[in-house]
């Protein structure tokens, strides 16, 4: 390696604005400390134009890329290649942190200076790793990418303080660092299996002919599974996440939930689309999982009262439905894990703003009880109707069709390719998901109680919701609905 033929700042534009936004916020904060509403404005600035830069990458067809950071020598060696799907992970990536900033703004009025730079600069960077991983075409920038995803979610939680705290970002600090290990011993068996630095499926190709070669290539999927699976909260290596997310607040647990989710996921797919030379047998690893996370997250969530860690339990019972149709090979896959997750995203930003609004004007600490929500739909009837919508779209239930689409599109790979005992397990595990949703949603329904002690204030004045997170709500509300009426337009994201 000699340099780099090709270096298109245009093209790199979803991972350097965020990054770009990183260092000018925190030299903002050096220079004009006393500028503290500026940070948040800056930062939805720098992921407003990311998104922008994913546009062109959104109209490619099937199977062209973007590529830059090319080496010498052509042959299509490029560090950097964004494909449709890429651009539609990298999209998700950068709205979500967009909506993450938002629900974060209002919480930083009660710390003191100096804590909103750190806060806002963490969350764009880690937003930075999780676009640069989607394009991501080689070992090296692979694993740094995903790194730089994870790490600052780590302080993330911490900064909270307090024991909850502390014990989230320890036991998120801990799976990290597990989850390293094992993606570095991952990296390891593919360079010596395929000789090459990139994720390409000729190498893995020329790797499967040679039957010990072909082994050790299968050892490097099963452990990419492993470590990723810390990060996409799959069973059995989802246990930070309930900490995690009770300990951090909770616009940092839905950027947990959604952005860090992207990462995770594009990770997977840019290591699974280079082994797909190996078939099935390759994949046995990621339907165990698969099925193992849904039962896990769905039987748990059922004996939660506490909403964040119902919906804590939630990801790790959707992260099943997200790799499900991965664990067969079809053309069909990666658009449906695509697809699945951009509507799980929809619904959990939307849900988990639901409660950060509510949180802010009537307490979090009792606002984190299943039955602080009873009657809301007539206390709050925007925020009810926007609750509502988001827990039949993750329980797959009319109106949220958006839901329901995404798992008969996650569900057809596998019938198509036969892998009974898992349709049966997923078909089984979409009963029980509906139990779990209906049980918060049948409390949003009823009678709202007398006692203002069971169920907090009546209905709040307009003045009393912050600005920034009622244009959370409603911009996560109106996509929800929006995409419920015309799903192609979320699958379309991924084609």
């Amino acid at each position: 390696m000699t340099g780099l033929v090709s270096v298109d700042p245009m093209v790199l534009l979803p991972v350097l604005a965020p990054v770009i936004g990183a260092f000018a916020l925190l030299l903002l904060d050096v220079l004009l400390p006393r500028l503290r509403w500026v940070h948040s404005a800056i930062a939805l600035l720098a992921l407003a134009v990311g998104t922008a830069a994913t546009v062109p990458g959104l109209a490619q067809q099937p199977g062209d890329s973007r590529s830059t950071l090319c080496l010498p020598g052509g042959g299509g060696q490029c560090l950097y290649q964004a494909g449709a799907v890429a651009a539609g992970l990298q999209l998700a990536a950068l709205v979500t942190a967009f909506v993450t900033v938002l629900l974060a703004w209002p919480e930083h009025r009660r710390t003191e200076r100096g804590h909103e730079a750190v806060v806002v600069s963490l969350l764009l960077a880690a937003t930075g790793g999780a676009t640069a991983i989607a394009a991501a075409h080689d070992l090296g920038s692979w694993l740094v990418a995903l790194e730089l995803a994870t790490l600052p979610t780590v302080a993330l939680v911490a900064l909270r303080r307090g024991r909850r705290a502390v014990d989230g970002a320890m036991a998120l600090l801990t799976t990290s660092l597990t989850s390293f290990a094992v993606l570095a011993m991952a990296a390891g068996c593919w360079y010596a299996a395929s000789g090459s630095p990139f994720l390409d499926a000729s190498a893995a190709l020329a790797a499967a002919q040679d039957p010990a070669r072909r082994a050790v290539l299968v050892l490097a999927v099963v452990l990419v599974v492993g470590g990723i699976g810390f990060k996409l909260s799959l069973a059995p290596f989802h246990a930070w996440t309930p900490e995690a997310y009770v300990g951090a607040p909770v616009s940092i647990a839905t950027f947990l939930a959604a952005t860090s989710k992207v990462a995770a996921l594009a990770a997977l797919l840019v290591f699974l689309h280079a082994v797909t030379a190996l078939g099935a047998p390759a994949l046995t690893a990621i339907a165990i999982v698969a099925g193992l996370s849904m039962t896990v997250g769905n039987v748990m969530a059922l004996r939660q009262d506490d909403v964040i860690r119902l919906l804590a339990w939630s990801t790790v019972a959707q992260a099943g439905w997200v790799v499900l149709p991965l664990a067969a090979v079809s053309s069909l896959a990666v658009r449906a894990a695509g697809g699945y997750l951009l509507a799980y995203l929809v619904a959990t930003v939307l849900a988990f703003a639901v409660v950060a609004a509510l949180g802010h004007v009537g307490g979090l600490g009792h606002l984190r009880e299943l039955r602080a929500y009873r009657g809301l739909l007539r206390r709050h009837p925007l925020m009810g109707a926007a609750l509502g919508l988001a827990l039949l779209s993750l329980a797959g239930l009319p109106p949220g069709v958006l839901g329901l689409v995404a798992k008969v599109v996650a569900l057809r790979p596998v019938v198509a390719g036969q892998l009974w005992v898992l349709a049966v397990v997923a078909a089984v595990n979409a009963v029980i998901g509906v139990a779990v949703y209906l049980r918060w949603l049948r409390v949003v329904l009823q009678r709202p109680d007398p006692d203002p002690a069971v169920v907090g204030a009546p209905l709040a004045a307009w003045r009393d919701w912050h600005p920034a997170h009622l244009v959370a709500v409603v911009l996560a509300f109106v996509t929800l609905v929006v995409t419920s009426l015309a799903p192609q337009l979320v699958f379309g994201l991924v084609s």
